[in-house]
């Protein structure tokens, strides 16, 4: 990477990858409507258990944390699945829809010049790398991404601090004095403001339109460096 290179990361859960498409796979099991409810509460879950996990300084990978989320979604629908059925939900999970921007989105990065860009993501490598090399529909945009950044080798998880320094030396960058040229690209606002605390520049990815919410982190240091409706609007933003 050319020191002038600017670095894209883009977050892969709710920002590339749509967990909400794994309703379709539960669905078959459940129909639409307790489906949709299984798969908002399994990633609702998801999130929870990385941040539990580091305030108690207690890590288990990604893949586990996936699992044990999508069991406590199926006990507090009252609903069950036996063994293939699950072990059949997580080997999907590695094959994640992509939102209707990103190819568009990726096409046009692939072919502008001085950027480098990573896919960042709380994601064991083995779960990203199936998303991203394998997947029907991320896998013709494999190219694009110089690098996979996860957090194993730290074993923490966004937002923890930690994870944006890694990913600073992950890409050549040094965390004292680089995390201003680092640009986060999420759709997590959780995310967002963790990125901003350590001086990175974060793009929220507001597809909903709903507008920023989030007030943990009071000022500028808590609110995203710009913010786009679809990740077509990505090379513009970060051109400017």
């Amino acid at each position: 990477m050319s020191r002038l290179d600017t670095v894209l990361a883009f977050d892969a859960y709710g920002t590339l990858l749509s967990t909400e498409s794994i309703a379709k796979k539960l669905a078959g099991h459940f129909g639409q409507d307790k489906a949709t409810t299984i798969a908002a509460t399994w990633r609702k879950y998801q999130l929870e258990y990385t941040w539990r996990s580091n305030s108690m300084k207690q890590y288990e990978d990604f893949s586990k944390i996936t699992l044990r989320s999508l069991r406590h979604a199926l006990a507090e629908s009252a609903v069950s699945l036996d063994q293939k059925a699950i072990d059949e939900l997580m080997e999907a999970y590695n094959s994640l829809s992509i939102f209707p921007d990103v190819a568009p989105a990726l096409t046009a990065i692939s072919k502008a010049s001085g950027l480098h860009a990573v896919v960042f993501s709380n994601g064991t490598h083995d779960m990203v790398s199936s998303s991203v090399n394998k997947s029907p529909d991320l896998s013709p945009y494999a190219s694009v991404f110089k690098d996979i950044v996860v957090v194993e080798e730290i074993k923490c998880f966004k937002p923890d601090p930690e994870v944006y320094y890694h990913l600073a030396r992950k890409v050549g960058k040094n965390p004292d004095t680089d995390m201003g040229s680092m640009w986060l690209i999420s759709g997590n606002p959780f995310d967002v403001v963790g990125a901003r605390t350590v001086g990175m520049k974060a793009l929220w990815v507001d597809r909903a339109g709903n507008g920023w919410q989030d007030e943990l982190v009071a000022g500028d240091v808590g609110q995203p460096t710009a913010i786009v409706k679809s990740l077509e609007e990505v090379l513009q933003v970060v051109n400017e």
